[in-house]
C-alpha cells in the first residue's frame, strides 16, 4: 500500500509539474521588444531569440518550441507540415543605419565615403532573413561589388545592430524596428521596397497544446498588432 501510494503521489507530483512547463515560443531575433511584452500579456511564456534560419533548423532536430514566428516566408516554408494555423503577421523596413549623422543616398559612391575603410555590419546572408534581404537590396541597386569585401556578417539582425551601436562598424544594414530599439544609432537611408522581397513575419503553431492557438489569436489580435506598431513593425493582420 505505501508503494502504491508513492507511485500514485509521484503520478500526480509529475502531472502537475508537466502543466506547469510554460509555453516555449521560438521568434526571430528583430521581435524581441515587442515580444516581451506580449509574452508577459499572455503569462507563462517563455522565448528563445535567433536567426530564423537557425530557429528552424532546430525545429527541424526536434526543439521543443510551441509557437514559431520567423522573418522570412522561406525558413517558414522549410518546417512544411510542423507549421500549423500559419499566418502572415507583420511586415518591415530594410535600412541603412549608423551611429549619427546626416541621411546619405543609396549609390555606390555616396556609400563607399561613409563605409571607408569600416566594415558593413548585417545578419548572415545565406541564413538570417534581414542578411538575405540586404544582400538582395545591394544587388539590385548596385552596391554589392562595392561593399562584399567589407560585409561583417553576423548570426542575428541584433549582433548586427550592436556593432554599430558601439561603434565597431560604420554601417550596418538592419530593420526599421531594429534601428528604433536602440539610441545609438541613425536610419541613413531606407531601401526602396522594390529593390527586395517583401519583408513577411509568418507565425505557427508547432505543438497541439491550447494555449499555442491562443497565443497565435493574441499575436493576430488588434492588441497584439498594435503592439507591434509601436514597435516599428507592420501589421498585415487585418482588424
Amino acid at each position: 500500500m505505501a508503494i502504491r501510494t508513492f507511485i500514485c503521489a509521484a503520478t500526480i507530483t509529475c502531472a502537475v509539474a508537466a502543466q506547469a512547463d510554460p509555453l516555449v515560443v521560438f521568434a526571430a531575433a528583430s521581435l524581441k521588444e515587442p515580444m516581451d511584452v506580449l509574452a508577459a500579456v499572455h503569462g507563462d511564456t517563455v522565448v528563445s531569440y535567433g536567426g530564423s534560419g537557425l530557429l528552424a533548423r532546430q525545429i527541424l532536430q526536434g526543439a521543443p518550441a510551441d509557437v514559431v514566428v520567423l522573418a522570412h516566408p522561406q525558413w517558414m516554408d522549410a518546417l512544411g507540415d510542423l507549421a500549423q494555423d500559419r499566418v502572415d503577421l507583420l511586415g518591415n523596413e530594410l535600412v541603412l543605419i549608423g551611429p549619427a549623422g546626416p541621411t546619405i543616398a543609396l549609390t555606390p559612391e555616396a556609400v563607399g565615403v561613409a563605409l571607408g575603410e569600416g566594415r558593413l555590419a548585417l545578419g548572415l546572408t545565406k541564413a538570417v532573413p534581414a542578411g538575405q534581404y540586404a544582400a538582395e537590396a545591394l544587388t539590385t541597386l548596385g552596391l554589392w561589388d562595392g561593399v562584399q569585401g567589407q560585409l561583417a556578417e553576423v548570426d542575428s539582425v541584433r549582433a548586427a545592430l550592436s556593432l554599430v551601436a558601439r561603434g565597431e562598424a560604420p554601417l550596418g544594414i538592419t530593420y526599421a524596428s531594429d534601428a528604433q530599439a536602440e539610441d545609438q544609432v541613425d536610419i541613413l537611408a531606407t531601401f526602396p521596397p522594390d529593390s527586395h522581397a517583401p519583408i513577411t513575419y509568418p507565425a505557427a503553431r508547432i505543438s497541439n497544446d491550447a494555449r499555442a492557438t491562443a497565443f497565435l489569436v493574441l499575436l493576430a489580435s488588434t492588441e497584439g498588432q498594435t503592439i507591434f506598431a509601436e514597435a516599428g513593425f507592420v501589421p498585415l493582420v487585418a482588424p
